[in-house]
């Protein structure tokens, strides 16, 4: 589970990390993400944790294949979380196929789109 420092709430913060940050698309699923490294906190304050979201529409499957696909990518993303900059916003949103992917499937996809946002992927 994601621990809840790492979760991202508001639909402010889904909005910025969608509309303001880089995206990045696989087959599965697609990331947004928005850096924090643009807002500078104050000297001896330690810098806001990273924040994670998860968009699963009804495209994607029923309830019981949406709420499989969260907590996939939630246990996927807590891995990760510490590799993303500090303050960071991150939106993770399942794309259709994503109903009939398997673990493996959704890890790969979200580390490539990882790697892709951080600078270490081409197009």
């Amino acid at each position: 589970m994601l621990p809840t420092d790492n979760r991202l709430r508001r639909r402010e913060d889904f909005a910025t990390a969608v509309r303001r940050g880089r995206r990045a698309g696989r087959q599965h699923l697609v990331v947004h993400l928005r850096s924090g490294a643009t807002d500078p906190h104050a000297p001896g304050e330690s810098a806001p944790p990273t924040r994670a979201g998860f968009v699963v529409s009804k495209a994607v499957g029923g309830a019981v294949v949406r709420n499989k696909v969260k907590r996939t990518l939630r246990h996927l993303m807590r891995e990760r979380v510490d590799q993303l900059p500090p303050g960071s916003l991150v939106v993770v949103r399942a794309l259709p196929p994503a109903g009939d992917a398997d673990h493996a499937q959704l890890a790969r996809d979200l580390d490539a789109a990882l790697q892709r946002l951080l600078g270490g992927g081409a197009r």
